[in-house]
């Protein structure tokens, strides 16, 4: 899926909680966690052996906000327009387990634990970007533009607010100009969630994430972990397509539920030349929901690029 920003009220603490956490986990908590992520990798298989429906093996996802959830109990960080890059400590991926082709200066300066983040560039920048963490040769001035901006250093059984303090410390130990642990900040109200998510719209950003303070990590779909944006979004699969004029008129989609439903808007003239293929994964936004599920007023927004 692909969230509004005004007032006061809002208690920022940053990094920084509102109650101190004995760290009685320490670094250690996270040795050892790269290897369950190679492992989970190697038993999905290489990703071109996944079917287009299969899940992604990889990280935690995100949910959409809830209007009826108490923005107090989460951190708050920026949702960017970027490239999910998961390390293992050893080598890094796409959500879907597929290496990333990066440079071997870029992989030596990652630390031993296990980081989850996104590939940046600046906003409104995605395309660039992409084009550049997709290469089989990476392009070593190209990635010398971009930032690696974690968010998670992923631990069974640690709670968020704590991972988010070990994470700060391997970052900081890391002490590479390209690898950013991303601000957190605690918001004491709604009020001040939709003040902020304004904030961020206005600088051209995609919207919010918020982590709910005390849930362990675990990988897959997480209502522990919320996306809110001016408008939602979310990604199905092609299942077919209508003409329109001798051109594509809609696209037939499958959503992970096995649900279908027609997207006919949003389109340029070059999208309908070409429509994305039958089993392409794309992005689409919508306004809300029926009370069978299925997106109302949905608009096509891109393909999203195999991983």
């Amino acid at each position: 899926m692909r969230f509004k920003l005004l007032g006061a009220g809002a208690s920022t603490t940053g990094v920084t909680m509102r109650r101190r956490q004995t760290l009685k986990w320490g670094l250690g908590a996270l040795a050892g966690l790269g290897a369950g992520l190679q492992s989970a990798v190697a038993a999905k298989g290489d990703a071109s052996s996944m079917s287009a429906k299969a899940p992604n093996p990889l990280g935690e996802w995100a949910s959409n906000w809830d209007d009826q959830l108490d923005p107090s109990l989460y951190l708050v960080s920026e949702k960017l327009d970027g490239v999910r890059a998961i390390w293992d400590g050893a080598a890094l991926r796409f959500r879907s387990g597929r290496p990333i082709a990066a440079p071997a200066w870029f992989l030596a300066g990652l630390p031993a634990q296990a980081l989850d983040g996104e590939l940046w560039l600046e906003r409104k920048r995605f395309d660039r970007l992409s084009g550049t963490v997709r290469k089989t040769n990476p392009v070593d001035a190209e990635w010398r533009a971009l930032r690696y901006m974690v968010f998670d250093a992923p631990a069974p059984d640690v709670p968020f607010e704590t991972r988010v303090q070990l994470l700060q410390s391997v970052v900081q130990r890391a002490n590479q100009p390209w690898l950013v642990a991303m601000e957190q900040t605690r918001l004491a109200s709604s009020t001040g969630l939709q003040t902020r998510l304004q904030q961020v719209a206005a600088l051209g950003g995609e919207g919010l994430v918020l982590h709910r303070l005390d849930a362990p990590w675990q990988p897959g779909r997480s209502e522990a972990v919320r996306k809110l944006k001016l408008q939602p979004d979310e990604e199905a699969h092609v299942a077919g397509k209508g003409k329109f004029d001798g051109q594509m008129g809609a696209l037939l989609l499958e959503m992970p539920s096995g649900q279908r439903f027609a997207l006919g808007t949003g389109f340029s003239a070059a999208d309908r030349a070409h429509p994305p293929a039958i089993g392409a994964q794309v992005t689409y936004r919508y306004r809300d929901r029926t009370p069978q599920g299925i997106p109302k007023f949905a608009s096509y927004l891109r393909v999203r690029a195999a991983e």
